[in-house]
């Protein structure tokens, strides 16, 4: 499989080199590592955010019952992270005119525990994560009732998180922002 996309990435950490390494291994030995039949699959995410007023998106996680970034699964075929992301963004907030922000290299990588549930047994994301703007926030709707949608400013959303390491996807996107100030 090709993970070109993973070449250029610069890890933050231990913690983060280590997961780094555990995908460019995951890479390497599956044929398909998007498949969810393997205890550690790839997935590929997207914080969403308004740059002009500095607020991210957040959405409910029925099943792991938090909130999180949009995101998730490859269908079968899929192999560009950037382009599951974009994808599983739209579905997931609705939102048409979603667009990798400020630009489309992946931001944060980590390898997530899911517990077992919903038939599946307990497992590894190895998630790759980007930012995606979008220009009309209003226009946000939940995929379905179950999965609600918040805007945050990033304060109430590192609050709402807590510890859970999404955290320190905010705190990178904090200081995009900081770098490119919208009109607020």
């Amino acid at each position: 499989m090709s993970s070109g996309w993973l070449a250029g990435y610069q890890a933050a950490g231990e913690t983060e080199a280590a997961d780094v390494a555990r995908m460019w291994a995951l890479a390497a030995a599956e044929p398909d590592p998007w498949s969810r039949s393997l205890p550690l699959h790839f997935t590929a995410s997207a914080l969403v955010l308004h740059p002009d007023s500095g607020r991210v998106l957040l959405r409910w996680h029925q099943r792991l019952r938090m909130w999180l970034q949009a995101g998730g699964h490859a269908d079968p075929g899929e192999s560009d992270p950037l382009a599951i992301a974009l994808r599983e963004a739209a579905e997931e907030t609705g939102l048409p005119d979603l667009v990798p922000w400020p630009d489309g290299a992946i931001k944060h990588v980590v390898v997530c525990h899911v517990p077992s549930g919903k038939g599946e047994p307990a497992h590894e994301h190895a998630d790759l994560r980007y930012f995606m703007a979008t220009g009309d926030p209003d226009a946000a709707r939940p995929e379905n009732p179950g999965a609600p949608l918040r805007w945050l400013t990033l304060a109430e959303a590192r609050d709402l998180v807590g510890t859970n390491n999404l955290r320190h996807t905010l705190d990178r996107a904090a200081a995009l922002l900081a770098a490119h100030p919208g009109p607020r």
